[in-house]
């Protein structure tokens, strides 16, 4: 069986000169990556105790919700602002030249609810943080934090997730 990796593109110069960007679409095109993916989500979740899938669009989508289907749990979407049509929630975060923002249903996780926040690519954290903030203004808890791919020269984890448990299931050095 191919390793998760091997399903991963890296696209030199994309999208400007000295980027080496990590397709995350690989894995999509194989039925057997997209299958490993899932399951080594599944896998790493074993003994977390929770009650839902969290995934900030789009590429969050693609690997949350048929987790959330695999492992019998509810699927939350978070989304850019206008997007939902009940009364949200939002969080604000920062970008390389600006801010953006996400909501979530504000009736989307009761009260105590934990929470597992999934995602395909972790690298600075803003968009997990702030999801885990969203999270945190329902009353609910986020339990782990999960990642098809990681970027460790941004230090996320040891920033603005410090405090966090994150989990990607392949980590690359450098941005």
């Amino acid at each position: 069986m191919k390793s998760l990796e091997s399903y991963i593109r890296s696209i030199p110069d994309f999208p400007k000169p000295g980027i080496e960007f990590r397709d995350v679409t690989g894995i999509l095109d194989s039925a057997d990556g997209l299958r490993l993916a899932i399951d080594q989500l599944a896998d790493r979740l074993e003994g977390v105790a929770f009650d839902a899938v969290v995934s900030m669009e789009s590429r969050g989508f693609i690997f949350g919700m048929p987790l959330a289907y695999k492992l019998n749990k509810s699927f939350v979407p978070v989304r850019k602002p206008g997007k939902l049509p009940r009364e949200t929630v939002s969080a604000s975060y920062e970008l390389e030249y600006g801010t953006d923002a996400l909501e979530m249903h504000k009736d989307a996780l009761r009260p105590g609810a934990r929470v597992v926040v999934v995602d395909d690519l972790l690298a600075t954290g803003g968009t997990a943080e702030a999801c885990a903030r969203l999270v945190d203004a329902v009353g609910a808890k986020v339990v782990k934090m999960l990642f098809v791919m990681e970027l460790e020269g941004f230090a996320a984890r040891s920033s603005k997730l410090a405090g966090h448990d994150v989990d990607a299931l392949v980590r690359y050095p450098g941005k």
